[in-house]
């Protein structure tokens, strides 16, 4: 009895080491980069004139938005490059915290400037579309690579 017990223990360790095994779930998470703060005031001001010269209402700005923003803008610093991974469930947890009902976002990199990032924006339709679509907020993150290349999250809701 002491055999099959010490066997079976034996077994069992030998299991529970053997099938452990490693996944990859994506590129890590840098830790957080600093904000170039002035690059995302200055957009979304040009954003939210740009809304106002056709007639639209101006956005306010959403800190909780602007922690989702953030933590895509870190995630595509640390993929290296832009992307919406992730869109359905940042919109989900956004409706979830504001009780919005629309959630949409506008991604870009490698642009100098606000400037020249809202330009690119505005000559897209569908970048377009969003930029001048009904939603009542806001809030953009601009991160810096190692590199110096800006990245930007903009997300909007209403």
């Amino acid at each position: 009895m002491k055999m099959k017990l010490h066997y079976f223990a034996m077994l069992l360790f030998a299991f529970v080491v053997f099938s452990c095994s490693t996944e990859s779930i994506g590129p890590a998470i840098s830790p957080e980069v600093e904000n170039a703060v002035e690059v995302e005031q200055e957009l979304l001001g040009i954003v939210n004139d740009h809304r106002i010269s056709l007639g639209y209402n101006d956005l306010d700005f959403s800190s909780v938005a602007y922690q989702f923003a953030n933590k895509h803008t870190d995630y595509m610093i640390a993929k290296g490059s832009i992307n919406h991974d992730n869109f359905s469930a940042r919109a989900s947890d956004i409706s979830q915290a504001v009780n919005a009902s629309f959630v949409s976002e506008n991604v870009a990199k490698d642009y100098d400037s606000a400037h020249e990032a809202f330009q690119k924006w505005l000559a897209s339709s569908e970048h377009r579309k969003t930029m001048e679509g009904e939603f009542t907020h806001t809030a953009v993150s601009v991160k810096r690579n190692t590199d110096g290349k800006l990245y930007f999250t903009q997300l909007f809701y209403r």
